[in-house]
């Protein structure tokens, strides 16, 4: 198996760590790809679980939150049955003018993650859906 070198935004490297390191008896997932300088840096990433590929960048607590966001008002796009799944992917790719290897929110800065979210939002109000809270 190809060994996957991550860094982490601050330049350090990160590591392949059970992810009770970080959540402790609460972990969901198996494992995480952590910045060695934890907890001083506080940057995680999860991983995709037959690969152990990154699922996107490492991200602090105020990334990772605003990438949750995203994600929760990005799904109500297929969830609410507007869209499906692929399609909610296609519409992001030409919103933002990506390709399918650059549209993931697991990429996505603070920045991206509110412009997601506000087209989400308008495209949810133009089609008469309500927003999930």
């Amino acid at each position: 198996m190809k060994k996957n070198i991550v860094k982490c935004h601050c330049g350090a490297h990160a590591a392949l760590r059970p992810a009770s390191v970080v959540h402790g008896d609460k972990a969901i997932e198996e494992y995480l790809y952590v910045c060695s300088r934890y907890p001083a840096c506080d940057s995680y990433v999860g991983v995709h679980r037959n690969s152990l590929k990154p699922l996107g960048t490492l991200a602090g607590k105020e990334l990772r939150g605003k990438r949750i966001e995203a994600h929760k008002v990005f799904n109500q796009l297929w969830a609410s049955g507007m869209m499906k799944k692929w399609q909610a992917y296609k519409w992001m790719e030409a919103k933002f003018g990506m390709d399918s290897r650059q549209a993931h929110i697991g990429k996505f800065s603070e920045y991206m993650c509110d412009e997601l979210i506000g087209m989400c939002e308008q495209a949810l109000e133009n089609n008469h859906m309500r927003l999930a809270s």
